[in-house]
């Protein structure tokens, strides 16, 4: 994949048109040095500002930290990229990231791991992408929206008078859209623009209605870049923590509406639920006290009588996956744009928004010739020969379809306007094989298990800004302190008593003590099947093995990798372990128990059960140590983390699985980013 920069770079046209013309050739890499991507070849690539990761190592591995505090972890690791930027990445990465197969033919806009059309669905990814969509899309239309709120409130008064007095001259000559343009053109080709036409602020500390300083929705401005201003340990948990509540309302509440909860019907200390010692389908709860509400109004619920219930539910159920999809597809064209705009190491940071802004200029020409009139009567002429010209549409497809099939294809944003553009799972993979290329394997984000200090968080001029004599929002220095400063009774605040009683989930001092009970009954429960099980492996159950290990013992050491990985094989303890040294690289495992001491380098006596060569992987996908339904009542009864594991399928189709590994998705990173394998993500 050449690095040169050439014309053809700066104009929206696809640089590879193999994908429509030969979609059947097969292109298969097997390693890094291949450059099948753009991708591959950045993070081989040599950089003027290298971090720690970029610099090439002598020995097989070089631990940069993997098992230290954040404060101890060399920085940066990636030049140009702060550490916690890459935190960031790459714990959204592991949220995001389940299944991947190997694409052997010609990829889109020169970047791998797209999602892949029939991609599979389930709850849990979609879940992922509704809180990817808040914590992308969501939380950008917000900042937008208080933008405006704050040009509109004529707070900041000299900046909103330039604003008015460019739009009112604008308007007298006829000169609007042409300023539209040149504005947006401004806006992407010289980036300090930006904090001048839009000075930042923390989004939590503008009020959305008056455009001036609020106390933030947490009480305390304890993050940066979220919408309640939540403190954090790691720049952008408070966010993400906000994604997960923001799906956990929307489902709280139509949990509650299925339900038919209604504050005014409701006894303050009655329990209105029980728990068993079974492990019932949530969503089957849900729906059968939907049907219970129905019944205690007469109505009859059963499939019998109710022919609607069994086609709504599979037209409901059969319509989420293209739904999933498009939401997937929205989030990773706002990334790819945002990626444009604001490019991050080691993607270039002009092509992509020069080729933006090339786009634009023509439009800005032609903006001088067309008048209102012209305008208007094009649009109207587009809608209705939209709605009218299907005999001549359909006919047109056709041959299309016949003449240059795939068509459509070419003409994606990500084969033309943002052709090497990475959403943020390409920009993170191609930040994981920087660390590969160069034998320094990224190492995980920190886990720091202490909650955040209820304190405001520092505030520079890079965060809290305005423009010429303005105050920042119009505020004084007080002002701002007092909004800052922490307030524990905010976050309780609600519009009224009826949304207090809605949202309440106490269930009074009987319910609570009936809670306890149930959970001490699971608890024992879950601990009698947890020793049955050992006993079901040892008379040969492949499932009871799978299952061992899989709620680690808190006294266990689980420190592992970055070469050698603590996990199970058909129930037995070992380790999975990478070896980069010899003439083939290898993911192996082994049980010999002398790895945690001796480690696995150079090592000739260690006889693997089995041995899988990188460029041989066609498929990883991350496998739960027990089903979604158990996981919920574990977690809930004995309040543990459960270790994970990961499924590896080589080119002939044989699968290796592995289980109760608690650093699994490192190991996937690893995986899947030292190889020379263009990656779909299912």
């Amino acid at each position: 994949m050449a690095a040169e920069v050439s014309i053809k770079d700066y104009l929206p046209l696809p640089d590879d048109t193999t994908a429509v013309t030969e979609p059947e050739k097969v292109e298969v890499s097997h390693t890094l040095r291949d450059s099948p991507t753009i991708s591959h070849a950045l993070a081989q690539a040599d950089k003027d500002e290298k971090g720690h990761a970029q610099v090439e190592h002598e020995e097989e591995v070089a631990d940069l930290g993997w098992h230290k505090a954040d404060s101890e972890i060399p920085s940066p690791l990636v030049g140009r990229l702060p550490n916690e930027e890459l935190w960031l990445l790459l714990r959204r990465f592991n949220k995001q990231m389940y299944h991947i197969k190997a694409w052997p033919y010609a990829v889109p806009g020169g970047l791998d791991l797209n999602i892949a059309d029939e991609e599979e669905f389930s709850p849990d990814k979609l879940r992922s992408n509704i809180e990817r969509l808040y914590t992308t899309v969501l939380i950008g239309l917000m900042a937008f929206g208080k933008h405006i709120v704050r040009l509109r409130s004529w707070r900041e008064k000299r900046r909103t008078a330039w604003f008015c007095t460019a739009y009112f001259f604008a308007w007298f000559f006829d000169l609007l859209v042409p300023l539209l343009w040149l504005t947006l053109i401004v806006l992407i080709t010289y980036p300090p623009a930006r904090a001048i036409m839009f000075p930042p602020a923390p989004l939590a500390l503008v009020d959305a209605k008056t455009g001036g300083v609020q106390k933030p929705k947490a009480g305390v401005l304890g993050s940066l870049d979220s919408a309640t201003g939540a403190p954090e340990n790691l720049k952008g948990e408070a966010v993400e923590q906000e994604a997960s509540n923001f799906v956990n309302g929307i489902a709280s509440v139509a949990l509650s509406s299925a339900t038919g909860k209604h504050p005014q019907t409701a006894e303050p200390d009655e329990e209105s639920g029980t728990a068993t010692d079974s492990v019932p389908d949530p969503t089957a709860i849900a729906t059968g006290a939907a049907n219970s509400r129905e019944k205690a109004k007469g109505a009859n619920t059963s499939v019998e009588h109710d022919k609607t219930k069994v086609p709504m539910e599979t037209a409901l159920w059969t319509k989420m996956r293209p739904i999933m999809h498009g939401v997937a597809d929205v989030a990773d064209t706002w990334e790819r744009f945002a990626n444009t705009l604001s490019p991050t190491p080691p993607f270039p940071r002009d092509v992509q928004r020069l080729r933006l802004a090339a786009v634009i200029v023509p439009l800005l020409a032609i903006s001088f010739f067309i008048t209102p009139y012209m305008f208007i009567k094009g649009i109207t002429f587009g809608v209705g020969f939209g709605f009218f010209g299907d005999p001549v549409i359909q006919p047109g497809l056709e041959w299309l379809n016949r003449t240059i099939p795939n068509w459509q294809k070419l003409l994606e944003l990500r084969n033309t306007l943002l052709k090497g553009v990475p959403t943020n799972a390409q920009l993170t993979i191609t930040l994981l094989r920087i660390g590969e290329a160069n034998k320094a394997p990224l190492p995980p984000v920190p886990r720091i298990h202490t909650p955040p200090l209820m304190e405001s968080a520092e505030v520079t001029d890079d965060h809290l800004r305005s423009v010429g004599a303005d105050k920042p929002l119009n505020a004084t220095q007080e002002e701002l302190d007092a909004a800052m400063a922490p307030d524990h009774t905010i976050a309780h605040q609600t519009g009224g008593s009826d949304i207090d009683a809605s949202k309440d989930a106490k269930h009074g001092k009987k319910g609570s003590k009936l809670l306890g009970f149930f959970k001490h009954t699971t608890k024992m429960t879950v601990e009698t099947a947890i020793g049955a099980d050992r006993l079901k492996a040892k008379a040969g159950s492949t499932p009871a093995k799978d299952r061992l290990g899989v709620i680690p013992n808190p006294k266990t050491n689980l420190l592992s990798g970055p070469i050698d990985f603590k996990s199970r094989y058909h129930g037995k303890k070992g380790h999975v372990y990478l070896t980069t040294k010899a003439t083939i690289p290898c993911v192996a495992y082994s049980t010999d128990s002398t790895i945690e001491k001796i480690g696995t380098v150079e090592r000739e006596d260690l006889h693997p059960i089995w041995s899988i060569p990188i460029g041989d992987i066609r498929e990883l996908k991350k496998i739960g140590g027990y089903g979604w339904k158990a996981k919920l009542v574990i977690g809930w009864a004995l309040d543990k983390e459960i270790s994970d594991g990961l499924e590896i399928v080589d080119k002939k189709g044989q699968t290796w699985k592995i289980t109760a590994c608690p650093l699994r998705d490192e190991l996937f990173n690893r995986l899947c980013a030292m190889g020379g394998q263009k990656w779909e993500s299912w």
